[in-house]
């Protein structure tokens, strides 16, 4: 017997039947999921760790730094392989640390050079902040009120092929994230109102010295690192400067030439590397464009690599982001490519700096070609013939990544099998896209793909995207086929987990239409199941019954073991929603104990454990006619579950084990903990987008807690303890609560009321001074190089804080407000 059959008794029994009222609390989209990073392990969005000296440079910086101090977006611009991402995470790294440190919130890293698709463009921004749209709005909208109130670099890599969207971003969170500033990198401008530009030029060769932060500066220390014992002298000085100068100072250009050094001896490098150029341009002195130059240099080095090397390059081309060996082997071996030498080739590449390495503690070793190099090879890729090839099997071996995870989701491979799966966020998008778009002409094929992600997106709480790509290969099946009828199923249940019931109501009612013309029953068994969850999060609680009993006449689930799984956890929810508590802790325990022998799966169990922990609680609530509930094994319960989302990093899961921590110590009179409990909790939702899931019911009890808190504490301390909770870090939040301890919670700063002018932020301040000195709003905008529509907002902010109705007060608290001599 199944779990599944075992929760039958829970449809058709008695208690099943009995006309309980729904309770003061309940839980809707309970198994919504979020952030891509886990409390443990990298962070996305982080700046990469330098593997290289930084060389020079000074001016550069400076002039950055100068840029951000007067505007809020700033672009470098130059041809490709001159150092700008170098010099904008040099840049950015300085600003995140005291005591330069000016963006509270953080800084982020965007890498756009594996991005394709412009839609996805506010997807990956989310990605790198470490939040998860899981509502219904556009994502641009979910993100502008996101960083609406913070303070925040965010720098956007390589924008130049997304130029269009770039620059539609950029011009939105300038004007409606005041917080925000900008600093892009992109081969040209993107023309936002308020961008200033810096041209980085490349390093400079200067003929009378050895240049300490120059081109031949960057020359000694690499070819020292190539060769050992290699340093500048009188003998080489020219030769070097020949060869610096013939490149034009690009950095790129110059780190390819200096690999040849194992080879070639200096002055046979500049003299065969001249040679070359004079060919290009028929034997006179004319100087290449910059971009040539670095093109014919890539060309060169592609030249000095042997005919494997050539042929592995261009296969890699293929890969989007980083890679690992075992991709590497899987997708470029084949042919005139042996696969017992392909590791080899690998290693000549990364020893030419055609392929970098990139180690990293918790992901092991890594590889990436830089933009320029990739594109070159896509090029060489196009011309053989081969690009269809190589990039099926690119599809085949992500393809086997996500059916490796999805077979083993609910075993103690889940958490380190969704981990290395994330790495490959960008080959995954670059793999769905081929297979949408142009691999197959049988459309099912992608839709199959696109469905066995299901256990991916919700683990990385991208169910927004998730939902695109699902959307695009449905897009391409019109027909009423079984694929299109599971697709059709799981898209609604990533819907539902955004609240969007329409879409997920039509879309199932489809999916059920095609499996009754079909005849399935395991199409039908997926669509009444879903049918039911959506109708238990809407409250119709005798739908729930008749979809369930539906599912259980056709119960073919072939041998899948999520679905079964998540339908004992919707049986579950379904009966804490409908007030049903000792019913639904039945039915957590049943799956609870199917799990006992996987103690490495944290997500199923970690939404499992927090329904049990929001039934028990309402189980003791006085409200509650039974009573019953257990308070010690509630929060034993919301640890254990807030243990195993902690794992995983999702910020709902976290958020609604904090919730409940932070409702139990109202409870026990533990007022202090339960503001910060909150506060931390209140960060979270505001990363998923869906503060306790929409549901009302819960909203109530939270509400209640929060106003039994403050009624003890009194207003200001509550608001002190809850911005503390706010601010403290998620790991030290985590171990607190799961030690039940207040070590860690900091004692409150008895803070003086703010009154008048100490109430306004920085910018604020700013902005009533300038208002204080009779300036218009609009000379206000010009002035700070901001919108004018962001200059009315602060000016509307400043009179809501001061409680004034006019400039001219505006200006007396001002003037009340400045230093007396």
């Amino acid at each position: 017997m199944t779990h599944v059959d075992r929760q039958l008794s829970l449809i058709t029994g008695a208690e099943a039947d009995r006309p309980d009222t729904i309770g003061p609390a309940g839980t809707g989209d309970a198994c919504e999921v979020g952030m891509t990073f886990g409390v443990q392990g990298k962070r996305a969005g982080d700046l990469p760790a330098e593997v290289t000296s930084f060389v020079g440079r000074g001016v550069e910086l400076a002039s950055v730094e100068r840029l951000l101090n007067q505007a809020r977006m700033v672009t470098l611009t130059g041809p490709g392989g001159v150092g700008k991402t170098r010099i904008a995470l040099r840049t950015a790294a300085a600003l995140r640390e005291p005591p330069q440190r000016r963006y509270q919130d953080g800084v982020f890293l965007v890498e756009l050079s594996g991005l394709k698709d412009a839609e996805l463009l506010p997807r990956a921004v989310c990605v790198a902040l470490g939040i998860t749209d899981q509502t219904v709005r556009p994502p641009l909208d979910f993100l502008t009120d996101y960083l609406a109130d913070r303070s925040i670099l965010l720098l956007l890599d390589t924008c130049e092929h997304l130029v269009d969207a770039c620059a539609m971003l950029a011009d939105l969170l300038l004007r409606d994230a005041p917080g925000v500033s900008i600093l892009a990198t992109s081969r040209q401008p993107l023309d936002v109102p308020g961008e200033h530009t810096l041209v980085i030029p490349p390093l400079p060769v200067e003929p009378e010295q050895a240049d300490g932060g120059g081109a031949v500066a960057l020359f000694a220390q690499r070819a020292a690192a190539v060769l050992p014992g290699f340093r500048l002298t009188e003998a080489n000085r020219g030769d070097v400067l020949a060869l610096c100068r013939r490149l034009d100072g690009i950095p790129l250009a110059i780190e390819l030439a200096t690999v040849r050094l194992r080879a070639i001896p200096l002055e046979q490098l500049a003299a065969r590397l001249e040679d070359r150029f004079r060919l290009l341009t028929g034997g006179r002195r004319t100087a290449l464009p910059r971009h040539q130059t670095l093109r014919t240099t890539i060309g060169w080095s592609h030249e000095l690599c042997t005919p494997e090397e050539r042929l592995l390059w261009a296969r890699l081309s293929v890969f989007a982001g980083s890679f690992d060996l075992a991709a590497v082997e899987q997708v470029c071996a084949g042919g005139e490519l042996d696969p017992d030498e392909v590791v080899e080739h690998l290693i000549g590449l990364v020893d030419k700096s055609v392929v970098l390495r990139v180690d990293e503690p918790s992901e092991g070793t890594r590889y990436r070609l830089l933009d320029t190099i990739r594109e070159y090879g896509g090029e060489w890729l196009a011309q053989t013939g081969e690009e269809p090839g190589v990039r099926a099997r690119h599809l085949d071996h992500y393809r086997a990544a996500v059916g490796r995870f999805r077979a083993r989701f609910l075993t103690n491979d889940q958490v380190p099998l969704f981990r290395g799966l994330l790495l490959e966020i960008e080959n995954l998008r670059a793999a769905i896209d081929f297979c949408v778009e142009h691999h197959s002409r049988d459309p099912d094929e992608a839709l199959a793909l696109t469905t066995e992600l299901w256990e991916f997106w919700v683990c990385s709480g991208l169910l927004a995207e998730g939902r695109y790509w699902l959307d695009r290969a449905l897009a391409r099946q019109p027909e009423a086929t079984a694929a299109r009828s599971l697709a059709l199923s799981w898209a609604a249940n990533l819907s539902l987990f955004r609240g969007d019931h329409d879409t997920a109501l039509h879309g199932l009612n489809e999916a059920l239409a095609i499996a009754e013309a079909l005849d399935d029953d395991r199409l039908r068994t997926h669509a009444h199941h879903f049918l039911a969850q959506s109708a238990g999060w809407r409250g119709d609680h005798d739908a729930v019954d008749l979809h369930m009993r539906q599912v259980f006449s056709h119960i073919a689930l072939g041998g899948d073991p999520t679905a079964e799984a998540l339908m004992v956890l919707h049986l579950g929810l379904s009966r804490l929603l409908a007030g049903k508590f000792a019913s639904a802790i039945t039915a957590f325990d049943h799956q609870l104990a199917a799990l006992a022998d996987v103690p490495g799966e944290r997500w199923l169990r970690g939404y499992l454990l927090v329904g049990r922990a929001l039934s028990l609680y309402n189980l003791d609530s006085p409200d509650h006619p039974d009573g019953g509930g257990d308070p010690a094994d509630c929060a034993a319960t919301a640890r254990e579950a807030l243990s195993a989302k902690a794992e995983l990093g999702e910020p709902t899961g976290i958020a609604y084990a904090l919730e409940v921590l932070a409702w139990l110590a109202v409870r026990a009179e533990r007022p202090d903990r339960a503001a910060w409990l909150l506060g931390a909790a209140g960060v979270c939702w505001k990363r998923s987008g869906q503060p306790l899931s929409g549901v009302r019911e819960m909203r109530g009890v939270h509400e209640a807690a929060e106003q039994a808190a403050r009624d003890a504490l009194g207003e200001d301390r509550f608001e002190r303890r809850h911005r503390l909770g706010a601010e403290a870090d998620l790991d030290l939040v985590v171990g607190s609560a799961l030690s039940d301890t207040d070590l860690l919670l900091p004692a409150p700063r008895e803070e003086p009321p703010q009154t008048g002018a100490d109430t306004l932020t920085r910018r604020e301040r700013e902005v009533a001074e300038l208002v204080a000195r009779g300036l218009s709003n609009r000379q206000v905008a010009e002035l700070l190089v901001i919108s004018k529509r962001t200059a009315d907002a602060h000016v509307e902010h400043i009179l809501a804080k001061l409680g004034a109705s006019s400039r001219t007060e505006i200006a007396a608290v001002v003037a009340r407000s400045q230093p007396t001599a």
